[in-house]
């Protein structure tokens, strides 16, 4: 088994034959690891991360990431992949992650090729080469690179090397776009995507930290980790989260017994 330390060496051999990038930077676990590997390799004046704004981003983790960039001395560009323009992804089909990938995959390639960069690359690590993710698909069609899935570096190898980075990420649980919380099928919109935000906002002011509100239309299906059930089973909380989420437009609200478990809308797909 290859050690940690030997992946972050071929990971920063890997970007230093790459000269300078761009970085897909979402300010999560993996992107900012390999802004962080990026800058200390190639240093800052070779290094751009474009982060997307777009209405299916968590607030939250923009203004994060925002100020991990300024901390890291790396220049930021925001783009806005306007993803409600395009059919494919608000029809949020089985592939709607391709479609807003290879959107966003262009729009990068040619930021490169405006700002004289010579590679575009995602935070793609080993662990979600055996995921269901169209995205990958979209990334290999437009020859993106994944310089941290090449090395071989998983997600816990990555937060164990944020760790020794002290980068404030290392901990953090996932937070994908909100688009993955909507089930198949069911029409991507302004207003479903701000019902789940609000939702998950207030869920995480009562003190949860991983967790999903899944929107099933007019149900919201709630997903924790089993030792935080009580937490949203026992009054008071109970009751505020039932009338806040109503207010919300939710008609029912529901837990999932089966607990917080990540791409769990991608089950229904594994059925078929």
């Amino acid at each position: 088994m290859i050690r940690v330390d030997e992946k972050y060496k071929k990971l920063k051999k890997s970007l230093a034959e790459l000269g300078s990038v761009v970085v897909a930077y979402s300010g999560g676990v993996d992107s900012t690891f390999l802004l962080k590997a990026a800058v200390d390799t190639l240093g800052a004046e070779k290094v751009l991360a474009c982060i997307s704004a777009g209405v299916v981003e968590p607030k939250h983790v923009l203004q994060r990431a925002r100020r991990i960039a300024k901390d890291l001395g790396v220049r930021l560009q925001t783009i806005d992949a306007d993803e409600l323009k395009d059919p494919n992804f608000v029809a949020n089909k089985a592939d709607r992650c391709f479609h807003c990938k290879s959107h966003l995959c262009q729009e990068l390639l040619d930021i490169a090729r405006q700002k004289g960069l010579k590679q575009v690359v995602f935070g793609t690590n080993a662990d979600d080469l055996d995921d269901f993710r169209p995205g990958n698909r979209a990334m290999k069609i437009f020859g993106i690179r994944s310089p941290l899935a090449e090395a071989g570096l998983t997600k816990q190898d990555i937060r164990e090397l944020s760790s020794k980075l002290e980068l404030e990420t290392a901990d953090v649980p996932a937070s994908p776009c909100l688009a993955s919380r909507l089930a198949y099928g069911l029409e991507i919109n302004e207003e479903r995507l701000a019902q789940i935000e609000k939702a998950e906002d207030f869920l995480r002011e009562l003190g949860l930290v991983e967790f999903r509100v899944r929107h099933h239309d007019t149900i919201a299906r709630i997903e924790v980790h089993q030792e935080d059930f009580k937490k949203v089973t026992s009054e008071p909380n109970r009751g505020k989260i039932i009338r806040k989420l109503k207010t919300l437009g939710f008609k029912y609200v529901t837990i999932d017994l089966q607990g917080f478990r990540s791409g769990a809308m991608n089950e229904v797909l594994a059925e078929k």
